[in-house]
């Protein structure tokens, strides 16, 4: 008599993982390179950072594998398979990407606009993760919209602001104030709950 086994949700369609695992291997290796810049511990974090983003591929494939109903009833293979499977299933893989990127940016030399590109793709790719994982279509996102460009307005101010130091002082540096506070202040416009819904 075949194993017993549990329903479970569909498995995410292929494009859906085909764009995570693109966004995995892109944010590793933008974080990472040039491996001779980074600082002492970058090549272990870089294999770190590739372990759990396979481990997160694999999670991927496997989170809408049926789960085994009665273990008692399997054979030795197939609870071994089953462990296998609860290991790549028990953890947010995507989040350790996400710590592996950041800490192998952080051991490299300052470069502001890299790691603003940096932020820009760790954002698609947890929000590539969640509509993978829940098969959900990108319109799901549109009520995050006035969130995701006031982080992304954030973020280009935080790399101006990196920048400000380096300027010469006079006409010039007061004009990037001047834009830099308008922006804070659209940011904060946009960021108000009802702001992008129109006047309906």
């Amino acid at each position: 008599m075949a194993t017993p086994v549990a329903q479970t949700t569909r498995p995410a369609s292929w494009p859906a993982g085909v764009v995570t695992a693109a966004l995995a291997v892109a944010v590793t290796a933008w974080a990472a390179l040039p491996l001779h810049a980074g600082g002492a511990g970058t090549r272990i974090t870089f294999i770190f950072t590739i372990a759990v983003t396979v481990l997160s591929m694999g999670r991927q494939a496997v989170v809408a594998v049926p789960r085994l109903a009665d273990r008692e009833l399997s054979s030795s293979g197939e609870r071994i398979a089953e462990a296998l499977l609860d290991f790549l299933r028990m953890a947010q893989w995507a989040e350790g990407v996400v710590v592996g990127a950041l800490v192998l940016e952080a051991l490299h030399p300052s470069r502001p606009w890299h790691t603003a590109m940096l932020g820009v793709a760790l954002l698609a790719y947890l929000l590539a993760v969640n509509l993978a994982e829940t098969r959900a279509r990108p319109r799901v996102l549109r009520a995050q919209l006035p969130v995701l460009a006031t982080g992304c307005g954030l973020l280009a101010l935080a790399v101006g602001a990196a920048y400000l130091p380096a300027l010469p002082s006079g006409a010039s540096s007061a004009l990037i104030l001047a834009v830099a506070i308008i922006a804070t202040a659209v940011i904060a416009a946009m960021s108000v709950p009802g702001t992008w819904r129109g006047g309906r």
